[in-house]
C-alpha cells in the first residue's frame, strides 16, 4: 500500500493526515528521517517556516527531506511548506533553515497578516470539475518561477500554486476544505513517480 508521509514536528499535519486517510492510503506522521525515507511521498504542512526548518535541522530531517526530494519521490509544501522548498525567501531571516529544492522565489505574509486570512476559488491546471476553494492564512506567493516550474494557480495576479517536476507548492490550504481533489492530483503524481 502507498505511504504518504505528513511531517509532523509543528504546524497543520492532522488535517493532511485525515484527507490522506479518506483517500485509502496509508498515512503516517513523520518525525525521524528513518520515517521520511519508509515514506513513498512526503507532505510538508503550513505552520511556522522558521520553526519547522529549525526543527527539521534539530531532527536531521532537512536532509533526509533533500534526498527524498532529489530522488524524484513527490513532495507536496503548503503555505509553511511552500516557503522551506523555495531556493529564495524574500526578506527571509539569516538564520532561516530551507530545502531549497525547487526554483521558485517566494515571499513571505503577501497578503498580509493573520487578521488578513482568506478563501477564494481559484482555478487549479490539472483538476477538473471547477476551480478549488484555497485557504490562505498568513500565506505566501511565488515572486517568480525557474525554467521548468509550471504555474498551475493565480490569485488576484499573483502565483499561488506551482510544480517543478516532482514538487508541488501550495501557498494555500487544501487540507482545511472537504474537497480532496488537491490530494487526489499530488497522490497521482506518487503513481508517476513510481
Amino acid at each position: 500500500m502507498l505511504k504518504v508521509g505528513v511531517l509532523s514536528v509543528q504546524g497543520a499535519s492532522r488535517e493532511h493526515l485525515e484527507a490522506l486517510r479518506r483517500l485509502g492510503v496509508e498515512a503516517m506522521g513523520v518525525r525521524t528521517p528513518e520515517e521520511v525515507v519508509a515514506a513513498d511521498a512526503l507532505i510538508i504542512p503550513g505552520g511556522e517556516s522558521t520553526t519547522i526548518g529549525k526543527l527539521m535541522a534539530r531532527y536531521g530531517l532537512l536532509e533526509a527531506v533533500k534526498e527524498h526530494a532529489n530522488s524524484g519521490k513527490p513532495l507536496l509544501g503548503t503555505c509553511a511548506g511552500m516557503i522551506l522548498m523555495a531556493k529564495t525567501i524574500e526578506a527571509a531571516a539569516k538564520d532561516q533553515p530551507r530545502l531549497a529544492v525547487m526554483d521558485i522565489t517566494v515571499e513571505r505574509n503577501a497578503f498580509g497578516r493573520q487578521v488578513d486570512s482568506f478563501e477564494a476559488d481559484v482555478d487549479f491546471a490539472g483538476v477538473n470539475s471547477g476551480p478549488v476553494r484555497a485557504v490562505f492564512i498568513r500565506a505566501p506567493v511565488i515572486r517568480s518561477v525557474g525554467d521548468g516550474v509550471g504555474v498551475l494557480a493565480v490569485h488576484s495576479g499573483r502565483i499561488v500554486a506551482a510544480r517543478q517536476g516532482n514538487l508541488l507548492a501550495l501557498a494555500f490550504h487544501p487540507e482545511l476544505t472537504d474537497d480532496l481533489r488537491i490530494h487526489r492530483y499530488f497522490l497521482a503524481m506518487v503513481g508517476k513517480a513510481a
